[in-house]
């Protein structure tokens, strides 16, 4: 009994180093966000500003305010959003590699965003913040329905990633039909959608994000509990009270409606969603629902906001695609885990 008390208060005390260690990550990274670029300042001069509040009319002060606090919070947000995605659909499937770029839910986004952008609004019509959200929710929300038909009748775990792959192949071959048949400009708007990136970003846009990924985020911790039984099986949670087909629903909705979000501000982000998932486990130590989804909400915010800022500065005036720099870092981190867990086991 007492062996069974420490090894529960080794691994909390586990959960809350690793998480103050993320979280004081996190804050650097957002800082040095709002300091570095072609205008410099000092963390005091953010700080100043800051504290004057936006009536400031300096350049640097309309930088941070307008340019770089909106994004780098954006960052944060979708960020956390991608891990968790990733998370539940891991623990949905059962597979470590199991995330929305994978299993080809970015690409069912993009393909209903390029209907809504080339055929229904055509030339001239810009996509508002809501008609983005709605449209690649509902790409991420069928396309995520395709692959549980698909599940239904393959068992294979490596089977099904494949046919996740598959339906990305399929909406983005569909997605360069459209794209044929489409006018330079709304191209343009696709193209640049599609690379990935937080520039751009609004204080609107920031209000929906964070209203959308908070909620969703809220809605996956209070999943905790039920995830951690599912992870056990499907006859032990049912046989604990736990309506199964209920919480498969709820996992496919929550994480459509977060892979969704950060496709229709930010566009196809990939490997987030593989990495910070491990990175989290990791470091906690444990795969409890319950400590790994704060965890993995931290890990990936700081993920992306450290990726964005090495995408706007590395090679400044020249802003690097983020998805590019997440693949750069994400991958690595995916095989050497996974290279070293096999060879722990």
């Amino acid at each position: 009994m007492a062996r069974a008390a420490g090894g529960k208060g080794g691994r909390t005390r586990r959960w809350v180093l690793f998480d103050l260690a993320v979280l004081l990550g996190l804050l650097a990274l957002f800082v040095a966000s709002l300091c570095l670029g072609s205008v410099g300042t000092t963390p005091a001069e953010v700080a100043r500003i800051l504290a004057a509040g936006p009536g400031d009319a300096s350049t640097a002060a309309q930088v941070i305010w307008q340019i770089r606090l909106p994004r780098a919070l954006e960052a944060v947000l979708l960020g956390g959003a991608l891990s968790l995605s990733g998370f539940l659909l891991q623990t949905f499937f059962n597979n470590p590699i199991a995330d929305p770029f994978v299993l080809g839910v970015s690409s069912g986004a993009k393909l209903v965003v390029a209907v809504v952008m080339i055929v229904v609004l055509g030339a001239g019509q810009v996509m508002s913040p809501a008609a983005s959200v709605g449209a690649a929710f509902v790409g991420s929300l069928v396309t995520m329905g395709f692959v549980l038909l698909i599940s239904r009748r393959v068992r294979s775990q490596s089977m099904l990633i494949v046919a996740g792959v598959m339906v990305g192949y399929i909406c983005s071959a569909a997605t360069n039909f459209l794209v044929a048949f489409a006018d330079d400009q709304s191209i343009v708007n696709l193209d640049n959608w599609s690379r990935g990136s937080f520039s751009g970003a609004t204080w609107a846009d920031v209000g929906i994000v964070a209203v959308a990924v908070i909620a969703m985020a809220g809605a996956a911790f209070a999943l905790s509990k039920p995830l951690g039984a599912y992870q056990l099986g499907e006859p032990h949670a049912q046989s604990v009270g736990v309506n199964v087909l209920g919480l498969r629903m709820l996992i496919v909705l929550v994480s459509s409606l977060l892979s969704g979000c950060v496709a229709a501000f930010a566009g196809p982000v990939s490997f987030v969603g593989i990495a910070a998932p491990h990175l989290a486990r990791r470091g906690v130590g444990t795969s409890r629902p319950l400590l790994v989804t704060p965890a993995c909400f931290l890990t990936g915010a700081a993920f992306c906001c450290g990726c964005d800022l090495i995408a706007r500065t590395l090679f400044s005036p020249v802003e690097l695609s983020v998805s590019a720099v997440t693949a750069v870092f994400g991958a690595p981190v995916v095989i050497a885990l996974m290279l070293r867990g096999r060879s722990g086991r």
